[in-house]
This record gives structure tokens, sequence and C-alpha cells, in this order.
């Protein structure tokens, strides 16, 4: 991939964004979209674990404060699911207390950025991750 766009010869890569907070979640995806990214999008991780079973992403980039399920119990359910144990995760959050990274990393999630985050940063992100993924499949 390319830094500008997604290749227009290859599909483009599925992202699913869940983030409780509308504005965040819309802004994100709107830039992601215009990098040429295939957007999903989810409120709570109840919706993110239901959009990933029906349409699984390439990839998830997840709030940790959500609503009705936070996104260390999704995480959980992700990774115990067969069907999405391999989908990668980034937490996304604005609580930056010591150690929550590595945290994070033992809980599942093979990415961490903290709120706020530019969107350039997250787009960063995703490569970096999407570009390992690719790297250990081949």
């Amino acid at each position: 991939m390319t830094d500008a766009a997604v290749s227009p010869h290859t599909p483009k890569p599925r992202v699913l964004l869940v983030e409780d907070y509308d504005d965040a979640r819309e802004m994100y995806a709107e830039y992601l979209t215009l990098l040429g990214f295939d957007m999903a999008q989810a409120a709570n991780g109840l919706e993110a674990i239901e959009q990933a079973l029906q349409r699984p992403p390439h990839i998830v980039v997840m709030d940790l404060s959500l609503p009705h399920m936070d996104g260390w119990e999704t995480v959980r359910r992700l990774k115990a699911n067969e069907r999405t144990a391999g989908i990668p995760v980034v937490a996304l959050t604005g609580h930056v207390v010591a150690d929550f990274s590595r945290r994070a990393h033992q809980a599942g999630f093979e990415g961490f950025l903290t709120k706020p985050c530019l969107p350039e940063d997250l787009v960063t992100e995703i490569r970096r991750i999407l570009g390992a993924a690719a790297a250990s499949e081949s």
C-alpha cells in the first residue's frame, strides 16, 4: 500500500471502527474512506462482535470505554471465537494510565493509540499492523 491511498488493483482493506462518540467515529471513518479503506462502524462492543461475524474486517479499531460491552470484553470475545480470532485489533483510548499499553497487548490488542489521535497516526498504525499480518501469512 502506498501512503496516499489503497491501490486500485487490490481489494480495499475493511476497517471496523468501534467508537461510541459519534463525532469521532464519523471523522475517522470519513478520513479512512477518503484514503480508500472500506469502512464498517459500530457504537458499542455488542455491535462490533455482530459486525465482525457478519462481515469480517481486516482490522478492528476500538475504543476501550464503550456502552453495553467495553473494549476489553469485546476483544476477549473476538479472540475467543475461531471465526474472529485472527483479526487484529487496535485499542484507541483516552485512558493514559501507566502500564495500560502492556495490559492491552496482553488482553489481545495488537496496537494501542491514545486519544486525541491524529487521523494520520491512526492510518500509520493500521497500515503497520496490516503489513505485519500480510508478512506473517506469506
